[in-house]
């Protein structure tokens, strides 16, 4: 639609922001210094070399459905001179991070030889000079040695490269379009902007509050460094049609909307809540779904379950950022490697209020509370503390708990907890079961290399049937939704997930949803969009 320069424009609703780092989608381990430099070089440097040196063997496996998420780069072995111009430019540009890499790695090695069970205080000279000031070293009770970060002072260090930070824009127009975003680099795209600007810049926050909020063209024109020859592609990402009115809830419950995967919207009057947020964009689809459009002008409190790159997305995140009020992460492990601090990640790319939970906590609210309840597996074993699964308590005791991907490996545990806080009405599960191995995520962080029988055997799983059934005998909800299985297809970028009938998450879902129908519990496996809203007395679904 044509428009002139005064006219009151919105932006398009499908409108997207994606985050870079280096040139690569960015997801939280590329924002934190210490796991962005493990990244760089045991990820991205890797995977590149490989394409240069076998660029067909990738766009044979991007092909076949039994390579989905693996390392390789999705061009179709073409643009080779411009991935190695991305190897020299990041070797350049990320020499510090390189160094980085190499002084954890050393550190590691100095403790494996050194660190015998006696006092390390001999040892703080001899750590690299790079770590010098930004790291204590510890054992554990089992004179194990390790060491953290103060990661305070990391990010106020040469590591925290901000001028490696940009995002492209540009128009979503379908499913399938998309490369899986831990594999394949972001090169030029005649259909992206790419601005070079901070993933904290308040300009993203002008551009998306043109959701719902007009302004004349002429006022946001040059919002952005933009060249003469992308003036017309900015131009398209804005129309004058205004976006549907959104809807308040206005009822005495508690209304739910599910947006897809484990993003999870819930209001009352007063509150509201969104969960995990990835939100589709809006475009004509076969599958019905909710969009931003379907979001309200203010967001109370974010809550983020854990720090995998399908619950922290940057993309929904910033698209969302000028109507979050509040994003409440779970506390995190202080300062290992594997564990990077949520509550600093969030505040150096521009969200101006974090609040942390720490397990069996309890942060009240007008009409409701929050309480964060312990959240195992799913997290390969690593010492990984800042996953909590979510139980929000409405008036008259109405309880509802998000767990996400948290694993049932320990039903003892959930047994103390329901002594804690009785039943609970309605529970979201995650039952991708299945799961990748430990190094499909956490690889490049790892000293040393696992065995592959050992790294098959840790995995990145959720609840199986037995698992979710022992949780559904202990809180003995009146409702079961399994979620958080990647099964959307706009998901497809970003979980690289692709099921069949036969596929052990739905085999074993199914086998829930048959056992919560016997013992009369209402369950449904969601997809897509689904309202639940509860009135008080019953839910109506």
């Amino acid at each position: 639609m044509e428009f002139k320069d005064t006219d009151l424009v919105y932006i398009k609703p499908n409108l997207a922001i994606e985050p870079l780092v280096d040139n690569w989608y960015a997801w939280a381990h590329l924002v934190s210094p210490a796991t962005a430099a493990m990244n760089i070089k045991e990820r991205h440097l890797k995977i590149m070399n490989s394409y240069v040196q076998s660029p067909m063997v990738h766009a044979a496996a991007v092909k076949s459905p039994k390579m989905l998420g693996g390392p390789f780069i999705d061009y179709g072995g073409k643009r080779v001179d411009e991935i190695k111009g991305l190897i020299e430019n990041t070797n350049e540009q990320c020499a510090d991070l390189l160094e980085l890499r190499d002084a954890i790695n050393d550190l590691n090695d100095l403790l494996k030889k050194e660190a015998k069970g006696f006092s390390m205080t001999e040892l703080y000279p001899r750590i690299p000079e790079p770590l010098q000031g930004l790291v204590e070293l510890v054992y554990d009770v089992n004179n194990n040695p390790s060491f953290r970060f103060f990661e305070a002072l990391l990010y106020d260090t040469k590591y925290y490269r901000e001028e490696l930070q940009s995002f492209n824009l540009f128009i979503v127009k379908d499913d399938d379009s998309r490369s899986f975003v831990l594999s394949t680099p972001k090169l030029a795209d005649e259909e992206m902007l790419r601005v070079h600007l901070p993933l904290r810049s308040e300009k993203i926050d002008e551009l998306f509050m043109m959701a719902d909020k007009p302004r004349k063209f002429e006022e946001v024109k040059n919002l952005f460094p933009i060249r003469d020859e992308d003036a017309d592609l900015y131009r398209s990402f804005f129309t004058t049609k205004a976006p549907k009115e959104y809807e308040k809830y206005d009822g005495d419950g508690v209304l739910t909307r599910y947006f897809g995967h484990a993003c999870i919207l819930a209001e009352t009057k007063t509150t509201t809540f969104l969960a995990d947020p990835l939100i589709s964009y809006g475009y004509e689809s076969d599958i019905s779904r909710y969009s931003y459009e379907h979001l309200p002008e203010t967001i109370d409190y974010v809550l983020i379950t854990h720090n995998h790159q399908d619950h922290i997305l940057f993309e929904t995140l910033l698209r969302l950022r000028s109507r979050i009020k509040h994003i409440i992460v779970p506390k995190s492990n202080g300062g290992s490697l594997q564990d990077p601090n949520l509550k600093l990640m969030f505040e150096r790319v521009g969200f101006k209020s974090i609040i942390e939970l720490g397990e069996m906590e309890t942060i009240e609210f007008d009409d409701c509370s929050l309480t964060g309840l312990p959240f195992i597996g799913e997290h390969c074993d690593l010492d990984i503390r800042s996953k909590l699964c979510h139980m929000v308590r409405f008036k008259d005791d109405f309880k509802m708990l998000f767990a996400a991907d948290s694993c049932n490996i320990s039903p003892r545990l959930y047994e103390r907890i329901h002594a804690n806080i009785g039943d609970i009405d309605v529970i979201f599960l995650g039952m991708e079961c299945q799961g990748a191995p430990l190094t499909w995520l956490y690889g490049p962080i790892m000293a040393e290399s696992l065995p592959r029988d050992k790294d098959e055997s840790r995995r990145l799983a959720g609840c199986n049937f037995d698992q979710s059934k022992a949780l559904v005998d202990i809180f003995n909800p009146k409702h079961v939704f399994v979620y958080a299985m990647g099964m959307e297809p706009w998901l497809k970028y970003i979980s690289s997930i692709k099921y069949t009938e036969k596929s052990i998450p739905i085999v074993e879902s199914n086998k829930l949803l048959d056992y919560c129908r016997s013992i009369n519990v209402e369950p449904e496996r969601l997809f897509g969009e689904k309202i639940i809203e509860y009135k008080g007395e019953t839910s109506v679904v």
